[in-house]
């Protein structure tokens, strides 16, 4: 009589074995941040916790997600050893002060919160606590985000490493000297809404020549999806790819006088000026 082999699912570590992460405020962007560790396998459903405002969405991300969901900032970052801050800018300050209590030099703060300076936090915390501001932005619902990250006074090179690490479950990271955040913030945080006008006029083009709109918004849509990714994967400077589709007395150079009367590109370097001007204001309060 032959035995029945009972076959076992093979348990899968996750990448931060051991770590335990909460995220106080899964609103919008935390709560991107809060499924792509479970898709990605970053931490186990019982290393992660997190805050919202209100009883009745706690009770249901925990339900669909079956991880700890509370409205309790304090008994969230009480056993976590990272701790995400994911709330309004203006609201970090009061956060900040209300898990104090609870705060120590091993632990590791992360702000996604806009503006918010690392030193600021440092400040309020009161103690020599590691950290990490990041500037993510809103591509990171489709892992196809990029953000940016930079250290405190605290961070080790190693906790820069696992903040990269953390990010890259919702796309690209890259660590930036702080200085250079409201940049960040005016380039590839606002970037997306610049993108967008630019997909929207090139389908209002199409359906100027004759194009279905539905159409039309695919091919712009597509078309400035493969270029970004021609940029990122080929590692050519994208004056060097846009020669490439440019040949002499064609359609596209006649198209490129079109835009460079037009100020396109001046305009574009304008709004990024702008936009991190707007940055270094909410920064300084």
């Amino acid at each position: 009589m032959s035995e029945e082999i009972e076959f076992q699912e093979p348990v899968i570590e996750p990448a931060m074995p051991g770590v335990r992460v909460a995220i106080l405020g899964a609103g919008k962007m935390g709560g991107i941040l809060l499924q792509a560790f479970l898709k990605n396998n970053l931490v186990l459903p019982d290393q992660l916790c997190g805050t919202v405002a209100h009883p009745e969405r706690a009770q249901a991300l925990s339900a669909q997600y079956g991880v700890q969901m509370t409205t309790d900032n304090v008994e969230a970052a009480k056993d976590a050893d990272i701790i995400l801050i994911g709330v309004k800018p203006i609201q970090v300050p009061g956060l900040i002060k209300e898990i104090k209590p609870v705060l120590n030099t091993k632990k590791m703060l992360l702000s996604f919160a806009a503006s918010v300076t690392t030193k600021s936090i440092e400040e309020a915390a009161g103690i020599d606590i590691p950290v990490v501001r990041a500037m993510p932005n809103t591509p990171a619902m489709l892992a196809a985000g990029i953000t940016a990250v930079t250290g405190g006074r605290f961070v080790t090179e190693e906790q820069l490493e696992t903040a990269k690490r953390i990010f890259a479950t919702v796309g690209r990271s890259v660590v930036v000297d702080e200085k250079h955040m409201d940049a960040v913030t005016g380039l590839s945080g606002s970037g997306p809404a610049f993108i967008y006008i630019i997909i929207e006029a090139l389908a209002e083009a199409g359906v100027n020549v004759g194009l279905p709109r539905d159409v039309a918004t695919m091919l712009a849509a597509q078309t400035t999806f493969g270029s970004a990714r021609m940029v990122l994967e080929t590692g050519y400077h994208p004056a060097l790819l846009k020669d490439a589709v440019t040949t002499p007395a064609g359609c596209t150079v006649d198209g490129i006088l079109e835009l460079e009367e037009g100020g396109l590109r001046v305009t574009l370097i304008k709004a990024v000026k702008r936009a991190t001007m707007r940055a270094k204001e909410l920064a300084a309060g």
